[in-house]
């Protein structure tokens, strides 16, 4: 069984620790909040005190991380991965950033003999304790199926999509659907509120159609009474909104839907909502309609 190391123990950070674990994994991990490792340590968790000291120890190294500024910064900073003593492990990096940046960190690694390839996933914290995430690889084929059976213990679903930086880009296409699935759904039942209608009577009738999503099933309810458990901050989708924007900026190309969005968000994220779900943006709505 490969030793492990995660970087990065965040709400889905700390969900694949638990599930690794849970299976048997030797698990190193580390973040810049020590206290948010610490949590782990009760799970059977080793923690480090830098991420050259994940690397030490560690065949794989996971990296669950805000942005490809944070990636550098572990890879390349004072005590980062590329002065570990070990020069056998491979970086899988399950953030969700932008592919062009993820693919300039993939070939600056390769100079330091470092493979990595990018690996996010989808699914929230409690699909991920259970194993159920789908997990997208881009990245040296060849270094795929050598940890094939580590990510099948991730996930549900495993996809093998392409060269390094292919599965952040089909991971940011997917976000998208979720952001604006999200607005789609709070604007529906903004609407009918408005108007004088029980938006849980929206729901009832839209999760009786073809139309129906796992969204408006499991969060619609909770949406309505701002009660919705938090997967994902809506300040990191707000990230992910303008990483989708950055990178379409640089395909040349032109997504109107998710660019409007963007400003949306960033206005939610500047309010006291910034740290709820992702989902509040129906709560901001409200508040902005004054319905």
């Amino acid at each position: 069984m490969v030793n492990v190391g995660l970087i990065g123990t965040g709400l889905l950070g700390s969900a694949i620790a638990k599930r690794l674990l849970s299976k048997g994994y030797k698990l190193t991990v580390y973040n810049r909040t020590r206290s948010k490792a610490e949590a782990l340590r009760q799970y059977g968790a080793s923690i480090a005190d830098t991420p050259k000291h994940v690397a030490d120890s560690s065949d794989i190294v996971i990296t669950v991380l805000k942005d490809s500024y944070a990636l550098e910064q572990v890879a390349f900073g004072t005590n980062g991965l590329i002065y570990s003593r070990n020069k056998r492990f491979i970086l899988a990096d399950a953030s969700t950033i932008n592919p062009f940046a993820s693919k300039a960190i993939a070939s600056r690694l390769k100079e330091h003999g470092i493979v990595m390839l990018d690996t996010p996933v989808m699914g929230g914290p409690q699909l991920a304790e259970q194993g159920m995430l789908l997990l997208m690889v881009g990245g040296s084929k060849e270094y795929y199926e050598m940890f094939k059976d580590l990510f099948s213990v991730m996930a549900s679903k495993v996809m093998y999509i392409g060269e390094n930086g292919s599965a952040h880009a089909l991971k940011l296409a997917l976000n998208l659907q979720i952001a604006m699935i999200a607005a789609a759904l709070s604007e529906g039942m903004l609407l009918v509120k408005a108007y004088g209608i029980d938006p849980m009577i929206f729901l009832e009738a839209l999760n009786s159609t073809y139309f129906s999503t796992g969204l408006s099933q499991r969060k619609g309810p909770k949406m309505i009474t701002h009660d919705v458990e938090k997967s994902f901050a809506l300040s990191m989708m707000f990230k992910d909104i303008t990483t989708i924007n950055d990178t379409a900026r640089e395909l040349n190309i032109s997504l109107p839907m998710i660019s409007l969005l963007e400003h949306i968000y960033r206005q939610a994220s500047k309010t006291d909502l910034a740290e709820k779900d992702y989902t509040a943006i129906y709560e901001f709505l409200e508040r902005v309609n004054k319905v």
